[in-house]
């Protein structure tokens, strides 16, 4: 069995006009992606008030014309950001962005769930309750928004973000009691500083796993390192993430699901998909 890889678009290639986008995807040899519109399209404004049907459409034709799939519409915006102004602002893009992945058939729109904080600055008052009442706050909007337009939210918890825990991001999942609310799973955002050793590994994937694997709708795929107390990318291979535990639960619960590599290239992608392919076919 192939497990069903993709990639980032804007690691696939610098920010140009859509018109020639997804050529380059295509040329590159992917299928799948998750795009972030106003990190990979020059030509146009994606504020919110600039949506339109037709195009959207456009759009789509485009991703048909090359056989591109968008498996994440990414809008990752902060929830939280406690300037209320700017809080709105962020909601609202956010569900303008629902519009458009309605027309181009993207599976989610995808957020992390942010910093207590303007700049997203790492903050101990993250963890509190008034976040998260701020975040269910910002959410709930969002989740109505996607109930009508029969769209699906993408939730993707991070160790210092609002939702940093496996735990936490049940009891989000238990009070927003949507069925249009699913995670994106980036293992390694739920591993912080104190949880790097193998075991500790395994115990955060399997957590997730037990609590809402069935809500599980998309993967991020990458490694780390610690430095200096401070996580560090790594391509998958390179660092100190165990793979192994993580594969085996999705080839037994949920073996078709979309793994979206992150910070790949157009150069190491191939190799990355078979490094974790190999790994995919040994477990279980």
């Amino acid at each position: 069995m192939k497990i069903n890889a993709g990639m980032r678009c804007h690691d696939i290639c610098p920010k140009m006009e859509l018109e020639e986008l997804f050529g380059q995807v295509k040329a590159a040899g992917v299928t799948q992606i998750q795009l972030a519109m106003s990190k990979s399209i020059s030509n146009y404004d994606f504020t919110p008030g600039h949506y339109s049907a037709g195009f959207a459409r456009h759009i789509r034709s485009l991703l048909e014309e090359n056989g591109i799939h968008v498996a994440v519409l990414g809008c990752y915006i902060n929830p939280v950001n406690p300037i209320e102004s700017q809080r709105q602002s962020e909601v609202a893009r956010f569900i303008e962005h629902l519009k458009y992945a309605r027309v181009i058939g993207a599976d989610m729109v995808g957020t992390e769930t942010g910093r207590l904080d303007p700049d997203m600055a790492v903050t101990p008052e993250t963890y509190t309750e008034e976040a998260y009442q701020l975040l269910l706050k910002s959410m709930r909007e969002i989740v109505s928004a996607a109930e009508k337009l029969g769209v699906i939210v993408g939730v993707e918890g991070v160790f210092d973000h609002t939702l940093y825990s496996p735990a936490r991001m049940k009891r989000f999942l238990e009070d927003i009691d949507s069925p249009n609310v699913e995670v994106i799973l980036d293992a390694v955002n739920l591993i912080g500083p104190d949880s790097v050793s193998p075991e500790s590994q395994r115990r955060a994937v399997e957590k997730a796993f037990a609590y809402y694997g069935d809500r599980i709708g998309a993967l991020h795929m990458k490694d780390f390192v610690y430095e200096n107390g401070i996580q560090q990318f790594r391509h998958v291979g390179e660092g100190d993430f165990c793979f192994e535990p993580l594969l085996k639960l999705v080839k037994q619960n949920k073996p078709h699901i979309a793994m979206l590599l992150e910070n790949s290239s157009r150069e190491r992608y191939h190799g990355d998909v078979e490094y974790l392919q190999s790994i995919f076919n040994r477990v279980g």
